[in-house]
């Protein structure tokens, strides 16, 4: 890349800074290139999955185990949904519940509602 030469008094030659002020210039523009989709990849991420729990129990006596469970899926600005399924001899039920800043429009169980906050206090860095 770059001719250094020791038996010369001065190894830098003018056209040595001229290449290396051009290269600087190259990078410039190419980090500038990867910061702006960086932050492109940012943006499109906040809409994605980043915050996850989930909960088994049972919610009837009639029953042995903790079969029955309520998962709640949040994005960045915790909007998602909270599904539940209620697993009972008779049959079992799913319910999906959306959310909206870490609330719903619908009435929730005291289950889902620990499982929505337990998700916005996991995702937090």
């Amino acid at each position: 890349m770059f001719e250094f030469n020791k038996k010369e008094k001065n190894s830098w030659k003018e056209k040595d800074i001229k290449k290396v002020l051009k290269e600087f210039e190259e990078l410039k523009k190419e980090f500038e290139k990867v910061s702006l989709g960086l932050q492109k990849m940012k943006e499109e991420n906040k809409m994605s999955i980043q915050k996850v729990g989930i909960i088994r129990y049972n919610p009837f006596s009639n029953t042995g185990s903790d079969l029955s469970f309520s998962i709640a899926l949040l994005d960045g600005a915790n909007n998602g949904i909270v599904i539940t399924s209620l697993y009972s001899r008779e049959g079992n039920r799913v319910y999906g519940k959306d959310v909206e800043k870490g609330i719903s429009q619908y009435s929730l169980s005291k289950e889902e509602s620990e499982i929505i906050k337990k998700a916005i206090n996991n995702g937090r860095k």
